[in-house]
């Protein structure tokens, strides 16, 4: 089964962070995201942008609507995602330990949801 792994962060605690501490959190995140990739059970992992470089499209009159930024307001953001591959949701969440988000950055307020999928194309 695949699993879709969000990696949330606090906008507000992680803009409240020295700039040094900002850099010696994230300096670490290469050599953990190598060591998933390792596993040969990652199939995507990717950083996304800024939220203030997001753009939301809802349907409004049979026709999307697009607007800047997030949709919803909120205390966590999604600061980036992976796919993995498990056999068994313990497998899965034993991956899934293993990135950053999981380990780093209770300071930013880094946390991971991980989701089970239903199913995959690609």
């Amino acid at each position: 089964m695949k699993y879709l792994g969000l990696a949330y962060y606090n906008p507000a605690k992680f803009a409240a962070m020295a700039p040094d501490d900002v850099q010696a959190l994230v300096s670490q995140c290469p050599a953990l995201d190598e060591k998933m990739r390792a596993t040969g059970k990652m199939v995507v992992s990717a950083s996304l942008a800024e939220p203030k470089d997001w753009v939301s499209l809802r349907p409004r009159g049979g026709k999307p609507q697009i607007t800047d930024g997030p949709y919803t307001e909120a205390k966590e953001m999604v600061g980036g995602l992976f796919i993995i591959e498990a056999a068994t949701r313990d497998e899965a969440l034993r991956l899934a330990s293993m990135h950053p988000a999981a380990t780093l950055g209770e300071e930013g307020g880094w946390g991971i949801e991980l989701i089970p999928m239903d199913f995959f194309l690609g």
